[in-house]
């Protein structure tokens, strides 16, 4: 069984090796504003708006602690009542840009007669009533749907964080998701993107007629990521800002902010369309830097396999070790 990754991100190349090379099993993935309109294939089209889809092979592994040193500095958040934590790199001199408060375009409350305020609410703790699934968005993932309420909108990416569930595949089984970090209590635009893998896998022999390969999507996350002050995709100052992300777990049922580090110049008053947003740690570590500092495909690539190739001979010599050289002669 093999997996397939797109857009492979690493930090600096890595020196040449002549031993064999195996596959590489750590990747980041990569999203930029300036070509957020780049089709992706998808296997379920559900519509002809952009697609934000993120994929990354599942053997993905912890990174480098020193790429994602993470700073204490409190900014304040615009749309949420509470605070969250947005790291800035100080070392950059980016803090001193923080200052400035945007002038959201807030979208019109509509009242629903079927809302249930779930927020607040422990989870794990099943509902004893069916909701219209036609008034939420639903988020199909490997372990758990997920239920955000949808709000009437003609761009159909509006979200109601304060009315969520949670059921297993396809049933109708509704629970409280698991809220760990304070959602925004009014109506996001989010640009939704899966985090998975393709698991493909030939077919047996003695199946000549079934098809040359069988492919297999799961989708272990799902990030919600805020349109820039709220903007439609049409509009012309259009960016997604990646300061603000949803995520959905499928493994835990949950869903939580991330934690953003921010190394872009310019701090918090700086042009967001030139943003390029680098996901590693199976989509546990966020950073935005500018996109002159994008490794190629090809860097990353030799960068996984070398570290890889140095594991495997340090198995190897650990083996030796367990042995005294005397007894070799």
């Amino acid at each position: 069984m093999n997996a397939t990754s797109l857009l492979l991100f690493s930090p600096l190349p890595p020196p040449k090796h002549p031993t064999p090379l195996p596959t590489p099993s750590t990747h980041s993935v990569s999203i930029s504003n300036s070509n957020i309109f780049r089709p992706v294939n998808n296997i379920r089209p559900i519509s002809s708006r952009p697609d934000f889809r993120v994929r990354a092979d599942d053997g993905d592994a912890d990174g480098g602690a020193d790429d994602y040193d993470m700073d204490e500095d409190e900014v304040d958040e615009v749309d949420n009542k509470k605070d969250f934590d947005v790291d800035y790199d100080t070392a950059a001199e980016l803090a001193a840009a923080v200052a400035g408060h945007g002038g959201d375009e807030d979208i019109a409350m509509v009242n629903s007669k079927s809302f249930v305020f779930t927020q607040g609410w422990d989870s794990e703790i099943i509902v004893d009533y069916r909701i219209n699934e036609d008034e939420f968005h639903k988020i199909c993932l490997l372990d758990c749907d997920f239920f955000i309420r949808k709000p009437p909108d003609p761009d159909n990416d509006v979200y109601d964080f304060r009315e969520m569930y949670v059921t297993p595949p396809d049933t109708d089984i509704y629970a409280i998701p698991k809220i760990l970090a304070p959602m925004p209590q009014k109506y996001i635009r989010c640009a939704q993107s899966d985090y998975g893998c393709y698991n493909v896998t030939e077919p047996p022999i003695d199946a000549p007629r079934d098809p040359m390969y069988k492919s297999e999507k799961e989708v272990l996350k799902v990030f919600l990521t805020k349109h820039y002050r709220n903007r439609r995709l049409g509009d012309p100052e259009f960016a997604l800002d990646f300061e603000e992300i949803y995520v959905i777990d499928s493994k835990t049922k949950s869903i939580s902010r991330a934690k953003v580090v921010v190394t872009v110049p310019g701090g918090r008053n700086r042009d967001r369309k030139n943003d390029l947003l680098v996901v590693r740690d199976n989509g546990d570590s966020f950073k935005i830097i500018p996109p002159g500092e994008r490794d190629n495909p090809t860097t990353v690539i030799e960068k996984e396999e070398w570290n890889t190739t140095r594991q495997d001979m340090e198995k190897h010599l650990r083996k030796l070790r367990d042995f005294s050289v005397s007894n070799w002669f």
